[in-house]
């Protein structure tokens, strides 16, 4: 869990570096390409295969929109215009976003008053950091953005965790069938701004082959990992550590800096979540037998 809140809070920091040389399309196809790459290496390696059944492959193909290539584009487009640390920040309404999916499709039955509270505080913090009543456009498109991609998680896990874990195949082959899949939705995007000439220094190309390996590949696959084993809300928990490294390397690395208003936005964002996440039901028990699979 610790390493995955490194690796997935670090996320925001490689995103707004690779934007000093490349398009927002472009970063997401290399981040999905070098991802897909490296987990279909590791897949082979540990002597599985990619899944062969292709009502699968359908799951497959709509946890990759809504898991990846939608919420990575988003971030890319909202990350022109916002600090990484706030991206970071409003990633955590995820949880919120799950609550209303829920009572939409009918799992969440009931919201007890104190949830209710956590869901209102966290959308008065989304609003708050995203300031309608400035004449900050550009920079309330940004957090639309995230907010956007946030929800799209939200949507994705929900997917993913109804119809691909607990089905018997090995998490590393549905996460590099995912990426792959992924790499394939967001290929036809290359026109809109993906032909662009990059800048291939050095520093640029260390910074999208960790985003597309290590913030990508090894990060999607271990939250496939510990939903498979410990079940979608312990997964879920991570995303209380996540704004704390995204807030932390934007402030030391990037030397971003945060007014009172967005500090004050983050509390109550968190503040939300953390009473949407206090009183949910535990977790069901993990399947041995997939997560005896997992590789």
């Amino acid at each position: 869990m610790g390493g995955l809140a490194l690796l997935w809070g670090s996320t925001f920091l490689w995103i707004d570096l690779a934007l000093e040389a490349m398009t927002p399309v472009q970063v997401t196809l290399a981040r999905c390409a070098l991802g897909a790459a490296a987990l279909l290496v590791a897949c082979l390696a540990s002597g599985r295969r990619l899944p062969t059944r292709g009502a699968i492959w359908g799951h497959i193909v709509v946890a990759a929109f809504f898991c990846n290539a939608l919420p990575f584009a988003l971030f890319s487009l909202g990350q022109q215009t916002i600090d990484s640390a706030v991206a970071g920040v409003i990633n955590a309404t995820t949880p919120l976003w799950s609550v209303l999916i829920g009572l939409v499709i009918g799992t969440e039955r009931g919201l007890r008053p104190v949830r209710l509270l956590g869901l209102l505080l966290g959308f008065t913090g989304v609003v708050l950091i995203l300031a309608p009543w400035q004449s900050t456009g550009p920079v309330g498109g940004g957090v639309l953005a995230i907010v956007a991609a946030a929800a799209s998680y939200a949507v994705g896990f929900a997917y993913l965790g109804r119809h691909l874990v607990g089905k018997g195949i090995p998490t590393i082959s549905l996460s590099a069938a995912q990426l792959v899949t992924a790499t394939a939705l967001t290929t036809p995007l290359l026109p809109a701004g993906g032909l662009t000439p990059i800048r291939l220094g050095t520093r640029t190309l260390i910074v999208v082959v960790v985003l597309g390996v290590v913030a990508t590949g090894a990060t999607f696959h271990l939250t496939y990992r510990i939903i498979a084993a410990e079940g979608a809300t312990n997964a879920a928990a991570v995303g209380y550590l996540l704004p704390v490294v995204a807030v932390a390397l934007g402030v030391i690395v990037l030397g971003e800096g945060l007014s009172p208003r967005i500090i004050a936005g983050m509390v109550v964002v968190l503040g939300g979540v953390g009473l949407i996440r206090r009183h949910q039901r535990p977790p069901s028990a993990p399947a041995p037998a997939l997560a005896a699979q997992t590789g």
